[in-house]
């Protein structure tokens, strides 16, 4: 066995195993100075409750040997206990401003612990060089007022230069007035939050979901935000129950986020689950998500905010997840416009998702936006309907149905124009197919780069239990089944060691100049 430490903290420790294995493997035992504190199958594992400042020996044992790490936890300056500073905990008393006060009061490398109990909140902020540990059992609760929720203005601009501005809200990739969420960050740097606790944002018991599209007092809030923040790691916490998108991280860099559990019910409205928005150097790891959008959705704004705050998204990566259920299980996309760049997802597992690897770009996102160098590896899809989709006509927004967006004839290349650069999946296996394997449409005037296919073992469920789907969101594109490869305004296809098979599945398309290089591929023992 092998395993490498990715995080230690003032109470906690993160350790991964290095194998073959997407999410969980066989059971291991995990022991804490000689001492078995549990067993577990998972990939990512987290031992929280540890003391500050003191050395542990953390060994772990199963059917593939025994590894062990001696480590030692931070320093803490201090542990203040929210009860302290009047919060009740009992679900019913609006503890908002015990804990805001219990925040403010803490010292850098301090801890505040919520112990076990139910903390009725709205908005909490956090702030620099500080812990925030959610103890086992322990739950901050949103408020169902939206009343009591602060608003956080999407643009204030400087009395003194008109030039200057500052963006505090946001909502689907512009700078708009939103509530607050449940708990933010705003311009903090070296944040932990840990431990074995929930954030609910109450949204199932609220009206957040009702009438989601219509603004009211203001846009929903995320329910943790954190924006223009630096060095954080949030550690083992179920983030769940969100008003509308649940992790945010917005203009962001040097990211952790390990272990976590994200759930939003499946018909839940645009609760994608984790969301990097302009971030550099973001870690998800042993992250199980199952929500009512996109599992993981990466973005990078409209226009507006590329072309005035212009940040491209990148060194993304994303492992050892297990993404369930949603829309699209990893989405590059749409609010896309300042460009995504590097972003690699491995060892993760996608079950019951509508799409797989989603790309979703549109005209109108910008020259700006440009998403390339996009890698997809180690990856295992089960009843996937359309594992694999890129969408450049995508119609989102009040002009998504327009001629500009949807036409199929070469626009000018201009401002406007949008660009998929090269797209990897490699060492794959995909069951439960129905619609199509692969479906790709560029644009005419910015053909998609390359994709590129390589070991990848494919099985399309029975024909009879196939329903027809679109694969890309556009205009004039008819539901299919057993649809293979399908590629449109793409300029190089590269596939190698494919195999297909399934009853009636048909043979590639490819429409327009495509440079096809094919080795090795076979659908029902028959090469293409």
């Amino acid at each position: 066995m092998k395993f490498q430490v990715i995080a230690v903290t003032v109470r906690s420790i993160t350790v991964e195993r290095i194998n073959n294995d997407y999410y969980e493997s066989t059971p291991c035992r995990v022991y804490l100075n000689d001492q078995l504190i549990r067993e577990s199958a998972l990939n990512v594992i987290s031992v929280f409750g540890l003391d500050p400042d003191t050395e542990y020996d953390l060994r772990l044992a199963g059917e593939d040997g025994e590894a062990s790490v001696s480590f030692r936890t931070e320093k803490e300056t201090i542990l203040l206990d929210v009860h302290s500073f009047g919060a009740k905990g009992d679900g019913e008393k609006d503890d908002t401003k015990a804990i805001q006060a219990a925040i403010a009061c803490c010292p850098v490398g301090g801890t505040v612990h919520f112990p076990k109990g139910t903390y009725l909140t709205s908005s909490i902020f956090a702030k620099s060089g500080i812990n925030l540990w959610l103890d086992q059992g322990a739950e901050l609760l949103g408020s169902t007022d939206r009343s009591s929720y602060p608003i956080l203005p999407g643009i204030v601009r400087s009395q003194y230069d008109n030039s200057a501005e500052e963006n505090f809200g946001s909502w689907e990739g512009n700078p708009l007035d939103c509530f607050a969420a449940v708990m933010s960050a705003v311009g903090v740097e070296n944040l932990r939050i840990f431990g074995e606790g929930t954030l609910n944002g109450n949204a199932d018991q609220g009206d957040w979901w009702q009438n989601p599209k219509v603004k009211r007092g203001s846009w929903r809030p995320r329910l943790l935000f954190l924006n223009r923040c630096r060095n954080v790691t949030v550690q083992g916490i179920t983030v769940k129950n969100s008003p509308s998108w649940t992790v945010h991280p917005y203009y962001s860099d040097q990211l952790r986020f390990l272990n976590l559990t994200i759930q939003n019910p499946y018909n839940s409205p645009n609760t994608d689950g984790f969301d990097p928005e302009s971030c550099t150097d973001v870690l998800l790891l042993g992250t199980k998500i199952s929500v009512g959008d996109d599992c993981i959705a990466i973005k990078s704004g409209k226009l507006y905010m590329a072309t005035a705050h212009h940040k491209v998204s990148e060194g993304i990566e994303i492992r050892n997840c297990s993404l369930e259920k949603g829309h699209g299980s990893v989405t590059i996309g749409s609010e896309i416009a300042g460009g995504v760049r590097q972003v690699h997802v491995s060892h993760c597992r996608f079950i019951g998702t509508d799409r797989g690897v989603r790309i979703k770009t549109r005209r109108g996102r910008g020259e700006t936006s440009v998403l390339t160098d996009l890698v997809f590896e180690n990856i295992e899809m089960k009843d996937v309907k359309m594992p694999v989709t890129v969408n450049m006509h995508y119609y989102c927004d009040p002009d998504g149905h327009s001629s500009y967006v949807q036409s199929q004839e070469p626009a000018p290349v201009d401002y406007r124009t949008p660009a998929v650069g090269t797209i990897t999946l490699r060492n794959a296996k995909i069951s439960g197919v129905s619609s199509s394997l692969v479906c790709a449409c560029g644009l005419p005037e910015s053909p998609v780069k390359k994709i590129s296919l390589q070991n990848i073992r494919a099985e399309y469920c029975p024909a009879a239990e196939r329903t027809p789907a679109v694969p890309v969101m556009m205009d004039g594109f008819d539901p299919v089944s057993g649809e293979s490869l399908w590629l449109k305004n793409v300029s190089a296809l590269s596939a190698e060691d494919i195999e297909i098979h399934g009853e009636d599945v048909s043979d590639p398309v490819f429409i327009g100049d495509v440079k096809a290089e094919l080795k090795d591929v076979f659908i029902n023992e028959k090469r293409i």
